[in-house]
């Protein structure tokens, strides 16, 4: 009688067991074939359809962009190359404390407001501080988007945008990329990725970040059964994952449609494809990797204890 419960026990037991390096490296080898399976067929598949009638006729008229307004601004700013890389470094160590977060089960040390309060671990101090950062910059990027007619480059002036963002997916997808010109006007399918990550991605962080803080008010009945708990958790994680994907498929791109003019772009300000805005790029990605380092536990203690009581676990 006792020997079902058993091993149903043994089962949950094994499914709750931390994966070993080896078997994370076999599941990660497992899931990189099956995209790159997935990606063949895909690429396969767009290429039959570009061979259409319909579909060449349709990317005819649609070519992957449409013009912008006529007062709309022609390049890239330097302000606009700073909030870029201040976005990517807060964003980077964002993502780095948030995974930490989920996977500390004892922390190294607790931090307490000087006003008293719940204590909560170094490392979500930090992430709060991080987040904090991140949409004081974001504040400034709104304000300097709307004040420098830049908001057009990001938001969709036309119905156009998505019969080209289709234009513009399945050339990518077919391998034959479409021709761009980001100094001037990005892709429709670049605008429509933009415009979620600024206006959706990111104040969906922010709200689901806050509903799960010490800091909501949690004796709001009336805010707590407009917006659960459980709901913000289901949404906060996949909207991380989502900046990584979006990551890496930009940096993908940066690179695959001529590094150094991209590079120019938002490292430089300027329309070239000398090597300053590479050189900017790398020395950027160092900060990044040394800062990655520097936020733990052990060296933010230092910091935090300058705005609340640090203890040991």
């Amino acid at each position: 009688m006792e020997t079902q419960p058993k091993k149903e026990r043994s089962v949950r037991l094994r499914l709750l067991t931390p994966l070993s390096r080896k078997q994370w490296a076999a599941s990660a080898a497992a899931v990189f074939v099956a995209l790159l399976v997935v990606a063949a067929i895909a690429v396969l598949f767009a290429r039959w359809l570009m061979g259409l009638e319909a579909v060449d006729e349709f990317v005819t008229r649609y070519p992957g962009e449409y013009a912008l307004p006529e007062n709309a601004p022609v390049g890239i700013p330097a302000w606009l190359g700073w909030q870029h890389f201040f976005n990517m470094f807060f964003l980077f160590l964002i993502i780095r404390t948030g995974i930490q977060i989920n996977r500390e089960r004892r922390p190294q040390g607790y931090w307490r407001s000087k006003r008293g309060g719940k204590k909560i671990s170094l490392t979500l101090w930090t992430h709060l501080i991080l987040d904090l950062l991140w949409i004081i910059n974001g504040a400034l990027f709104y304000v300097l988007l709307f004040a420098t007619g830049q908001w057009m480059r990001i938001i969709p002036t036309s119905w156009d945008v998505f019969p080209n963002a289709v234009s513009a997916g399945l050339q990518y997808l077919s391998l034959d990329w479409p021709t761009h010109n980001s100094w001037v006007n990005y892709n429709s399918l670049q605008e429509l990725a933009y415009f979620i990550t600024v206006f959706i991605a990111a104040p969906l962080a922010i709200v689901t970040g806050y509903r799960l803080s010490a800091y909501w008010p949690k004796d709001n009945s009336s805010l707590n059964s407009a917006f659960p708990i459980a709901l913000a958790r289901n949404l906060h994680f996949p909207v991380m994952v989502y900046f990584v994907v979006f990551t890496v498929i930009h940096v993908f791109l940066v690179f695959a449609t001529g590094a150094l003019r991209n590079l120019n772009h938002m490292y430089a300000a300027e329309d070239s494809t000398n090597w300053t805005g590479f050189v900017l790029f790398v020395l950027s990605m160092a900060v990044v990797a040394v800062a990655l380092v520097i936020v733990r536990p052990s060296l933010v203690a230092p910091l935090a204890r300058k705005f609340g009581e640090v203890t040991a676990r």
